[in-house]
């Protein structure tokens, strides 16, 4: 019993207090959203979370020196590959995306650990380079890691996930030190051949499907229907919201997967825009705490799994309301701590419980052993 409580004292109380109304508010609107099976969604989401909050408390409570050896994270990464390519055989396909292991009621999406790999070999590969990082080639070897996992996860197709990826990679070359003038290059290479695509090889109805993907709300009535009816969920909770479980939108099933890609439309029209306005909040309390955390870490290692976290966090909020409220395109990415499921809640407890188990074996060090990249 000591040992438990003492897990929890060295948790960071910071982080438990933007998350707690979080997940609060997911659980409450999930209440009005009826039953999976025998069990309310309420009730498994809440199953969900005491498993992803105990598997935080655990990783946070022991040494995990051993995500430091570049044989561990090869292995691991490895693994997750093969998770990936082993959805082409055994993938359920859901909504059309074949992304799942599926295991009787218990469903499994590969890409949501592979995010959270990629952030540690990439956080281990920049960390052992930071003399050498301007170098060219090691954009292009950090492109590599991403790139496999990418067109895995993107053939699914998860455009989603696959966006996130290369968000992490980006935000994290970003503040590792890497020539920012190999960066533009890079960037510029990748648009001169994608308007050469557009100019000379998209026939006519391909573009028509990209400028739909892109821009959702031109086809209301077909492929940009489920954002339309999001704006609308959005709208109508107008300032204070319509009250927990008076949300008609989600109700009468107007709104699609209000439970996962859309819960954001499904909080706003239950809680109104200041509701909206603490979720934003509170998510970016997460965000700024765990990067303040990263920056209090003894080695570039830490400090660049921090930045990768973080980007993670911000990538999937910027995504899912996005998308939510018509402004990005409608690619099925879940919302922090609000979405329903069990994948993503278990990756996002666990990269906090990593970053906690990090912070709390930092010691008090001589500056030198920590390269302040963030200053590059």
């Amino acid at each position: 019993m000591s040992r438990t409580n003492n897990a929890l004292l060295r948790l960071d109380w910071w982080l438990i207090a933007f998350i707690i109304p979080l997940v609060v508010m997911s659980v409450l609107t999930m209440t009005s959203f009826g039953e999976v099976g025998n069990a309310s969604l309420a009730i498994r989401q809440g199953i969900w979370l005491l498993i992803s909050f105990t598997g935080m408390v655990v990783l946070s409570s022991i040494k995990l020196d051993f995500l430091r050896q570049s044989k561990v994270l090869l292995i691991v990464y490895g693994i997750g590959l093969a998770m990936l390519i082993g959805l082409i055989f055994f993938g359920s396909t859901i909504n059309g995306s074949t992304s799942w292991y599926s295991f009787g009621a218990f469903s499994f999406q590969p890409s949501d650990t592979l995010k959270l790999i990629v952030i540690l070999i990439l956080a281990k590969y920049l960390a052992r380079r930071h003399v050498e990082i301007k170098a060219i080639k090691h954009v292009f070897i950090t492109a590599l890691y991403v790139l496999i996992p990418f067109l895995l996860i993107f053939i699914q197709p998860d455009f989603g996930s696959a966006a996130i990826l290369l968000a992490i990679w980006l935000g994290m070359i970003l503040v590792s030190g890497i020539s920012k003038k190999h960066i533009v290059i890079l960037v510029a290479v990748a648009g001169i051949i994608g308007a050469g695509l557009w100019v000379g090889v998209f026939e006519d109805y391909q573009k028509n499907r990209i400028i739909s993907f892109l821009n959702p709300l031109s086809d209301t009535q077909g492929t940009g229907y489920n954002a339309y009816q999001s704006t609308i969920a959005v709208g109508s909770g107008q300032l204070w919201g319509k009250g927990v479980g008076y949300g008609t939108q989600s109700r009468l099933h107007f709104l699609p997967e209000y439970e996962t890609d859309f819960i954001f439309a499904a909080v706003a029209e239950e809680w109104g825009f200041i509701g909206s306005l603490i979720v934003v909040f509170l998510l970016l309390g997460i965000i700024v705490r765990i990067l303040i955390l990263g920056s209090r870490m003894n080695s570039n290692f830490e400090l660049l799994f921090a930045v990768g976290l973080a980007v993670y966090f911000l990538s999937h909020a910027i995504i899912n309301i996005g998308m939510n409220i018509g402004l990005l395109p409608v690619t099925g990415v879940t919302l922090p701590f609000l979405s329903y499921g069990g994948s993503h809640l278990l990756i996002e407890f666990a990269g906090l419980g990593i970053l906690m188990s990090f912070a709390r074996n930092t010691r008090n060090v001589h500056s030198e052993t920590k390269t302040e990249i963030f200053l590059r």
